[in-house]
């Protein structure tokens, strides 16, 4: 397998982003993690085409109070980045953040999902409830047989167009409903710098089981089923102005969850909603480790 490795100097100097690198290996690859504060942990887990860097607005003030945990998938952040979209399944995703979380000993989790982090993180949910307790669930759904919405097949339709020139911080940028200084959308670029590096990301709309007979399309029903005997605390938090993941969406995965009561919608944010409410989140979350 051929990989690309982000070089460092590509993340010097971030926004609000200084957190200590760490990394564990797995079968060759390195996989980047942040790891702040202690107690509980609250595993972060990031979506398309973002990284843990998504996360650095929740990380300071979720580690005041437990152990926050955010790693990069593998074609991501900081981790190492196969350079084939050949290379990357939802297998390869979920058993690798399984991985992770038995590597590091992950118990009673809090788990932080979005967009991928969804069908990445509640099928460790659901298949792992040794070691995950409380569900944190933000714009995200999980499924098979249709898209999301027509929006994600014009965005999916874009992705096969522009190919290696996608710009990933673009994408954040025109994702949502504030405007994000350069320096920012420069950070969501900073793990991409060359053609090779950006595989992952243009692999994971091709792993959207839009049709029954796709290779994810079986363990996402599985586990979209599963959800429905989930019976531990959960929370559904989204954002007003995702033309994706609808607040009418936020409604139907609380209605799929006995445990989440009624779906929490914040004002003001887009897709992204960590990017442009991240504070607010935070603070939702350190409420919900103290209700729950």
């Amino acid at each position: 397998m051929d990989v690309y490795r982000t070089p460092d100097e590509c993340f010097d100097g971030l926004p609000g982003y200084a957190f200590e690198p760490r990394y564990l290996e797995q079968d060759g690859l390195r996989m980047h993690y942040v790891d702040e504060g202690a107690g509980t942990p609250v595993l972060m887990l990031h979506g398309e085409p973002t990284w843990a860097f998504l996360y650095r607005k929740l990380i300071p003030t979720v580690a005041g109070v437990a152990r926050a945990i955010a790693p990069d998938y593998f074609g991501f952040g900081r981790s190492d980045k196969p350079t084939r979209i050949e290379d990357y399944s939802y297998d390869f995703h979920c058993e690798s953040i399984e991985r992770f979380a038995d590597e590091l000993d992950l118990r009673d989790v809090t788990l932080v999902v979005q967009d991928w982090g969804g069908p990445i993180g509640l099928r460790l949910a659901v298949e792992r409830p040794d070691r995950v307790s409380r569900l944190v669930i933000l714009n995200t759904g999980v499924g098979a047989g249709r898209a999301p919405s027509e929006e994600w097949l014009r965005f999916r339709a874009f992705v096969r167009r522009v190919g290696t020139d996608l710009v990933p911080g673009q994408l954040v940028r025109i994702s949502c409903v504030s405007e994000l200084p350069d320096e920012v959308v420069e950070g969501y670029n900073a793990p991409f710098p060359t053609p090779e590096s950006k595989a992952g990301v243009l692999a994971f709309p091709e792993l959207v089981p839009t049709e029954l007979d796709h290779p994810s399309a079986a363990k996402m029903t599985e586990v979209r089923h599963a959800l429905a005997s989930w019976d531990r605390p959960a929370l559904v938090l989204f954002s007003d102005s995702d033309p994706i993941f609808t607040p009418r969406a936020a409604e139907r995965m609380a209605s799929l969850i006995p445990g989440s009561g009624e779906a929490e919608i914040l004002t003001g944010a887009g897709h992204f909603l960590q990017e442009e409410k991240g504070e607010e989140i935070a603070e939702r979350i350190v409420r919900f480790l103290r209700e729950s």
